[in-house]
């Protein structure tokens, strides 16, 4: 959103395509990137959205200070092997980006490289729970001990923040989660009214993963406010092809076949509404 007031829109935008991933019902909800990245949801280096004391939302400028507000980390890490794998991938970022993608790549491998990094969320979601504003929306939550290092919502099984996705759940951390998304669409809804601009979104393929209640819950939330929605998905499936064959053998971002799968559903749309853009 900033990008696009400081930027996109002195371009006079005919059409504003917002391509939503996964990890945005994350990054938009200011207490579950907290919960990801330990930074404190009120002291955040990016606009971000917050709820008044009337209910309503509204944006909040980047604090500039927000290091200084950072959650406090674990005193020590636990004496696995993964996690020191963990941070020896991000000593190495700094000479080379091959030796850190090779050291992911070997964790992930053996399936534990969540190990040290889940430990450190459990603590950040107990540390919060002691607020008062954030109480009630982490209450539903239950982390299990630090020996047994997951996070999960009670009763649900497996260990994801995405299984919050599946039909029918009421707990108000994942209401909370479709609230802000919701804000950022009524956003950008506004600003392409007030530029001009049409406006659609374009689904990705991960959308689709674990059983598609992420796609299910953006496309209800695009419905009621009249915003367009182009799926990928269903052009890969069209082709005859896998979701998987859209993205990298271990790493879900395109690859150049999702690139022209992404670009062939846009063209596609523009064909069957070509008074979009005339």
């Amino acid at each position: 959103m900033a990008l696009y007031d400081e930027y996109a829109q002195h371009l006079r935008p005919r059409l504003v395509v917002l391509v939503f991933v996964p990890n945005d019902y994350q990054n938009n909800f200011p207490l579950w990137r907290t919960i990801w990245k330990g930074l404190d949801p009120e002291h955040l280096p990016y606009v971000s959205a917050v709820r008044a004391e009337d209910g309503r939302f509204r944006l909040r400028p980047p604090d500039p200070d927000y290091r200084r507000f950072k959650l406090p980390r674990l005193s020590g890490p636990p004496s696995t092997p993964s996690w020191r794998a963990f941070i020896y991938g991000i000593q190495v970022f700094h000479i080379s980006w091959f030796l850190a993608r090779w050291c992911a790549k070997w964790t992930l491998l053996f399936n534990e490289h969540e190990i040290g990094p889940s430990a450190q969320r459990v603590a950040w979601v107990e540390l919060l729970s002691r607020r008062l504003a954030y109480a009630p929306l982490l209450d539903g939550w239950r982390p299990v001990s630090r020996e047994n290092v997951q996070i999960r919502p009670a009763n649900e099984d497996p260990p994801s923040f995405f299984t919050l996705f599946r039909e029918g759940n009421a707990s108000l951390f994942y209401k909370e989660a479709l609230a802000f998304t919701a804000f950022g669409l009524d956003e950008f809804k506004e600003r392409a009214a007030r530029d001009g601009a049409a406006l659609v979104i374009l689904a990705t393929h991960p959308m689709h993963y674990f059983r598609g209640g992420r796609f299910a819950r953006m496309n209800e939330l695009a419905a009621e406010r009249r915003i367009p929605v182009i799926d990928q998905g269903d052009v890969i499936y069209r082709q005859g092809a896998d979701l998987r064959d859209a993205e990298w053998a271990h790493d879900s971002h395109w690859n150049p076949a999702g690139h022209q799968w992404a670009a062939e559903a846009l063209l596609e749309y523009l064909k069957r509404n070509q008074d979009v853009c005339e």
